[in-house]
């Protein structure tokens, strides 16, 4: 698979936003469960997939959650794994109906449909993960699902998608523009 260069450059910047973002914007949400932290760092992986389509948006995300787990949690490797699910479900759904519905319909339907798949594939990976990783007993995981789990991950999910809808046009012009001042192939 050959990739060139100009993409490939746009892709890592629009990665290494998605560590500032992650970096600088965070608070929590769910005052019941203030280890559940809201960062937009999935606002610019779903640019790139908009722009360069899911296969792109998830490469990406492999990119900013290596980096995250790498040098800025504790949650290692679990981590990693709970990141590549959650945005990935939302950045693959988004990413493959905007591709086929290439609309602002389109836009809205995926993040849509890909906020709901990340809340709900978001259950079972902390009913599994959280148990077999975190040592928490399964019947604790379980009653933070609704109080907690599920509004969290719609509420991030959601309003990173919002923030998508708002930029995207400006945002994409731009990285587009920054690809005229890069040299071209001799």
């Amino acid at each position: 698979m050959k990739i060139e260069v100009n993409k490939m450059v746009k892709m890592a910047v629009l990665a290494a936003l998605s560590v500032v973002l992650m970096l600088v914007v965070r608070f929590p949400i769910i005052p019941s469960a203030p280890f559940l932290i809201y960062e937009p760092a999935d606002v610019p992986i779903l640019i790139g997939a908009f722009m360069y389509g899911p296969a792109a948006g998830l490469a990406i995300t492999l990119v900013v959650a290596l980096i995250q787990a790498a040098f800025f949690s504790a949650d290692g490797w679990v981590g990693f794994v709970m990141h590549m699910i959650a945005t990935g479900a939302l950045v693959l759904v988004a990413g493959f109906i905007y591709r086929r519905f290439h609309t602002r319909k389109g836009a809205i339907a995926g993040l849509a449909a890909g906020s709901i798949c990340m809340a709900l594939i978001m259950i079972p990976a902390n009913l599994f993960f959280t148990v077999q990783f975190y040592g928490y007993p399964y019947e604790v995981v379980k009653s933070m699902i609704l109080p907690a789990l599920l509004p969290f991950n719609l509420i991030k999910a959601f309003a990173n998608s919002i923030i998508v809808l708002v930029l995207y046009k400006s945002v994409s012009r731009i990285i587009k523009d920054f690809g005229k001042m890069l040299p071209k192939k001799a």
